[in-house]
């Protein structure tokens, strides 16, 4: 199974009045690492979307283990959970580089649809994208 790494920092910005990292941005850093892993299979969104290949989100959890604070450096792992040729499921790990910690982990479901979000079957319409997403869930 292939895990992309996705290395951010913290900004100022992103934290709250109590100090940590305010909940929303860990979504904000799935998505990052997310577009980091399809990047590992020699694909991007943008190739994606020229074919015609949407994965809007359908589900998104989050479980929060330890807040992240100012200029925490963080790893963003990505792995993909589930794939069938209709839907995809990555699973996130989030680090903090310093100590090796897990401070929270979570997971997005993601459907494949054309340009007008109708469910398409990948493997029968874009073969060679099922197959490059395929081999980084098997490998």
């Amino acid at each position: 199974m292939y895990v992309s790494e996705t290395k951010i920092v913290v900004r100022y910005a992103e934290t709250d009045k109590m100090g940590i990292v305010h909940h929303s941005n860990y979504l904000i850093w799935f998505e990052a690492g997310r577009t980091d892993f399809i990047k590992g299979s020699n694909i991007s969104y943008s190739e994606m979307e020229e074919k015609g290949i949407l994965i809007p989100l359908a589900e998104s959890s989050c479980k929060y283990i330890v807040g992240a604070k100012y200029e925490d450096e963080l790893i963003i792992k990505t792995w993909i959970k589930e794939f069938t040729p209709v839907k995809v499921e990555f699973g996130y790990s989030v680090i903090r580089e310093k100590d090796q910690k897990e401070i929270a982990k979570g997971s997005t479901l993601h459907v494949f649809v054309n340009s007008d979000f109708k469910i398409i079957n990948i493997k029968k319409s874009h073969s060679e994208i099922f197959e490059k997403l395929r081999s980084l869930h098997n490998l």
